[in-house]
């Protein structure tokens, strides 16, 4: 039967970061598995984000693995380290390695899906493998560049970012079709002359255990219960989540006798300076730091928490980028609080989900969240209420998988 022939396609996945690197694609690949397709996925060895092979997994060790049905192929590259030049070197060389794998690799896929996250350079391989098999080649952006390389990597000089944008451009003309995780994305890749009818919003969604917990029935020892009203941002601590400005916000706080506390859960190459600006700010009583933890766990750290924290830093590519945890806190249904412009601000307040400030202002934010813990139990359940409703009606899972579905079987 066609259809069922249809259902035994062979993808090859192109991402940097997989499993046990925690990124929504292993959830993506588990799901094609499960409708019948056939997924091989080729990777990185896992070193986010903390700059370092994970333990077990080296040059050397689990270079292939078998993760729910999915077959692993980990290509060599340098670890990301802590500093600019092993971070490109990060870059560089699964590129590297992704070129020799592709003209000797003896897989034969019947499209290639590429899931960017940054660096949009692991692209490449997938690009080239497509090419040479002269199969359909999907793209998938959650990042744009080379505008997220300027404000994340600090880079300005106008040679460079030429050279990635001429990278970019190849990309995007080699992909048969291109989805993106946030709407405003379409019009940027459009404006770099990519027709709009190989453009398509696909908006992320959350994990199945991304659902609202009853938080008598957990025990998270790690946050306090006490009268503090619990903020949680869970997540990568990085530059680009703009985090320093909560020793400020703290600092407003607790001159206005507001007992707030924030649990930052998880790791990056920004948390050891965030540290020191708590310090320096003399609020280290309202921050708690809690390492990385399993995906699974966070669900039940947002149940014993009041509300949750979105925060980008102010740039204009932030404000067109919807972060992929949005989704997350609203199939929890709590309480968001956003500290960043644009499309995740609209979002939100179409939800009546929350409570917005612009990236960078931390008045704004310290009042919001003064407003927050001044709020009745019934504004926050209710807010809590429409979060889960807009989760349910514009990012449902099995409704996106289908219309990938649909692609799929055109091909």
């Amino acid at each position: 039967m066609k259809g069922e022939r249809d259902l035994k396609k062979h993808i090859l996945v192109v991402a940097q970061y997989f499993y046990p690197e925690q990124f929504r694609i292993n959830d993506i690949c588990t799901e094609w598995v499960k409708r019948g397709y056939k997924v091989t996925v080729i990777t990185g060895i896992p070193n986010y984000p903390q700059g370092k092979y994970y333990d077990g997994y080296g040059l050397f060790k689990k270079r292939k693995e078998i993760y729910k049905g999915i077959e692993i192929i980990r290509i060599p590259l340098i670890p990301r380290g802590n500093n600019p030049i092993m971070l490109a070197l990060n870059y560089l060389s699964f590129v590297a390695s992704g070129f020799f794998w592709s003209l000797f690799t003896k897989i034969k896929a019947d499209f290639v899906f590429i899931y960017e996250v940054s660096p949009m350079t692991q692209a490449l391989p997938g690009v080239w493998y497509a090419k040479n098999r002269r199969i359909p080649c999907y793209l998938y952006v959650t990042d744009l560049w080379p505008e997220n390389v300027e404000i994340v990597a600090g880079i300005k000089n106008e040679r460079i970012l030429n050279i990635i944008g001429k990278m970019v451009d190849y990309i995007y003309r080699r992909c048969n079709r291109i989805f993106t995780s946030s709407k405003s994305f379409i019009e940027a890749i459009n404006m770099r002359g990519v027709e709009l009818d190989k453009l398509e919003f696909w908006p992320q969604y959350a994990e199945d255990f991304y659902v609202p917990v009853d938080k008598d029935n957990v025990s998270v020892s790690e946050i306090p219960q006490d009268d503090a009203f619990n903020i949680i941002f869970a997540g990568n601590i990085g530059v680009a989540q703009g985090l320093n400005i909560l020793p400020e916000v703290a600092h407003i706080l607790k001159n206005n006798s507001m007992k707030v506390r924030f649990n930052i859960v998880g790791d990056g190459r920004y948390k050891n300076s965030l540290i020191n600006l708590v310090n320096e700010f003399d609020v280290s009583d309202m921050f708690n730091f809690i390492s990385k933890q399993p995906a699974t766990r966070i669900p039940e750290f947002m149940a014993v928490c009041d509300a949750t924290l979105i925060s980008l830093s102010k740039s204009k590519v932030f404000s067109i980028t919807l972060p992929a945890k949005t989704q997350s806190c609203l199939a929890c249904g709590i309480p968001v609080i956003v500290s960043a412009d644009g499309e995740i601000q609209n979002v939100i307040n179409k939800a009546k989900a929350g409570i917005c400030s612009d990236a960078g202002d931390a008045k704004q934010l310290a009042e919001n969240i003064r407003n927050l813990v001044l709020m009745s139990s019934e504004e926050l359940q209710r807010m809590s209420r429409n979060a889960i409703d807009y989760y349910k009606e514009n990012f449902d899972k099995n409704k996106l998988l289908n219309r990938m579905d649909e692609l799929f079987k055109k091909n």
